[in-house]
């Protein structure tokens, strides 16, 4: 008998629904869908300075309690409408989470908090907040990780990341590429700036790939490639680079590719040392060199919750029957004792500044860009 070489370190597969059947039952209807389309017509106009409104990414670091992330967009709502005037307000509505080692890795893939990944739960989940906020009228921002994800939300998105850690990642830019909304490209965890400028030159080109379609398929995908990227500048190793020398440098290196410069600066990460308390700091920073007339600067990007700070979550450990070993819920997939045991509204991975500082801030450079 042939010694085994496949799969070998698989512990198992488990089918998981196509974009298509997950979408027949979360359907976006015709005037949501053209609402979408408007909303990144015009964050791509904003992009490209053709619209002098601010933009506004704002909203927790991750997406954990459906409930909080209802409560913070229906306030978010009230001050996008008040200040639409000047500023151009998107919720951050991140469910992805990228880790340097080992963490949970957002709502999508493991929503009960608990080492059980239901990926296919998270996925409803996902789909059935977003497509709630996006019905209340506001654009959703998100992180593109997993590159099979995007075919089951990406057509409620309305502007995307491509984070620190896989910047240099060509599948990455590849998806890119073919994305349906404006993408910002951070500079890399060490602070390099070409990496994501980089990231912006390749993904302006059509490029071919392996993906999937709506049915689940395997297939080639040919991108067009897309004209909105833009760097969005979140510190590194080195330090913050929110400073207006560092916006310059990412001005010159653009525009000698031939690519009209565009910033959204980030005012957590690095930028901030991950301490809530200096995001004011870093965002008052960005709007004044856009008043100031750095017109390339447009926009900002806040970690926001209901609650400021963060608080961590103890993942449970299993025995070998699959059954919660210590701490945590009563088995896999529960939400008792740990869902049950957070502060609500408060994030379970980088600090956030809390509600009542956000809506001073919002409502701080309202006042501003209106002044002007």
């Amino acid at each position: 008998m042939s010694r085994n070489i496949y799969n070998i370190n698989i512990e198992s597969l488990t089918p998981l629904a196509s974009p298509e059947e997950l979408k027949s039952g979360l359907p976006v209807e015709d005037s949501l869908a053209e609402q979408i389309a408007g909303q990144r017509d015009d964050i791509a106009r904003i992009i490209a300075r053709e619209d002098n409104r601010f933009l506004l990414i704002t909203g927790p670091c991750s997406i954990h309690d459906v409930k909080a992330a209802m409560e913070y967009a229906g306030r978010l709502a009230g001050l996008r409408e008040r200040f639409s005037d000047s500023l151009y307000i998107v919720m951050r509505v991140y469910f992805e989470k990228p880790r340097t080692s080992l963490g949970w890795r957002g709502m999508i893939v493991d929503p009960f908090l608990d080492g059980s990944y239901e990926i296919k739960e998270g996925l409803l989940r996902a789909r059935r907040l977003m497509l709630d906020i996006a019905r209340m009228g506001i654009p959703i921002g998100s992180e593109v990780l997993d590159p099979i994800i995007p075919q089951y939300i990406a057509d409620l998105v309305s502007w995307a990341a491509i984070g620190a850690r896989t910047i240099e990642s060509q599948t990455h830019r590849e998806i890119a590429s073919g994305l349906s909304m404006p993408v910002g490209f951070k500079n890399g965890t060490d602070g390099n700036l070409m990496s994501a400028v980089n990231a912006i030159r390749s993904s302006r080109e059509g490029h071919s790939f392996i993906g999937i379609d709506q049915d689940g398929r395997t297939c080639i995908l040919k991108t067009r490639g897309n004209s909105s990227g833009h760097v969005i500048l979140r510190g590194g190793s080195g330090g913050p680079n929110y400073y207006e020398e560092n916006v310059e440098e990412v001005e010159e290196l653009l525009s000698n590719l031939g690519i009209p410069p565009a910033v959204v600066i980030d005012c957590s990460h690095a930028n901030s040392g991950k301490k809530y308390s200096r995001q004011s700091r870093v965002f008052r920073s960005a709007l004044d060199l856009s008043l100031r007339g750095r017109s390339s600067v447009r926009g900002v990007m806040l970690e926001s919750n209901l609650v400021a700070g963060r608080q961590d979550v103890v993942m449970p450990s299993f025995d070998k029957l699959g059954r919660v070993d210590k701490v945590g819920g009563d088995a896999p997939g529960s939400v008792s004792g740990i869902a049950g045991s957070l502060k609500y509204g408060q994030s379970i991975t980088d600090e956030c500044i809390g509600w009542e500082e956000t809506e001073n801030l919002i409502t701080e450079a309202a006042e501003k860009l209106a002044a002007q």
